[in-house]
């Protein structure tokens, strides 16, 4: 079994039933008190950030994960259909549970899929920075320009976000994933 010194940033654990992603870790040894280990930990399921301590030299379950690659075939509707790279067996996975990552994917896009030992996946990682058309671009209104105009615009996978007034309808455009904001024109 780990203990707390095996301890490393992005590690996955299982504290309190659940399974966390170890966002920062800190050994704090005070005065004449017992050490012990600040963790500041993102639970997978709810996306929220814990922040505990521990008692140094803790014992921790390690959760053991493999990556695979695969590719994101459609949307049905109801789940995501991915087919595994290696196997070439198909997964579906439900909508709901990775519906804000996939919005920024087209179909025959590489994604990769966190396993877990059992099989069950626990996330889908895409690209950082995606390139998309516009497909749907409104009118800047040019009332306050003392910075920078901006305007609604949807790209072909159906997301919104906000653009510089210069794009227009046709348009490629990068995109960061991680916060779904614009980049440049493409």
């Amino acid at each position: 079994m780990a203990t707390t010194s095996d301890l490393r940033k992005g590690m996955l654990i299982r504290y309190n039933g659940a399974i966390h992603r170890v966002i920062e870790y800190q050994h704090i040894a005070p005065g004449n008190w017992r050490a012990m280990v600040r963790m500041k930990l993102k639970n997978f399921e709810t996306g929220k950030t814990i922040e505990d301590r521990v008692r140094a030299g803790s014992e921790i379950d390690v959760v053991t994960t493999q990556t695979r690659d695969a590719q994101y075939l459609y949307d049905d509707g109801t789940a995501y259909h991915f087919m595994d790279n290696e196997t070439f067996d198909q997964i579906a996975l439900p909508k709901e549970d990775f519906e804000d990552t996939m919005i920024w994917m087209k179909e025959n896009e590489m994604v990769t899929l966190l396993l877990q030992e059992s099989g069950q996946v626990l996330s889908v990682e895409i690209p950082n920075f995606v390139t998309l058309r516009v497909v749907e671009a409104d009118v800047a209104l040019r009332g306050d320009t003392s910075g920078r105009v901006l305007k609604k615009v949807k790209v072909e996978t159906g997301a919104e976000l906000q653009v510089p007034d210069f794009i227009k309808e046709g348009d490629m455009i990068k995109i960061d994933t991680r916060s779904g904001e614009y980049v440049e024109r493409a």
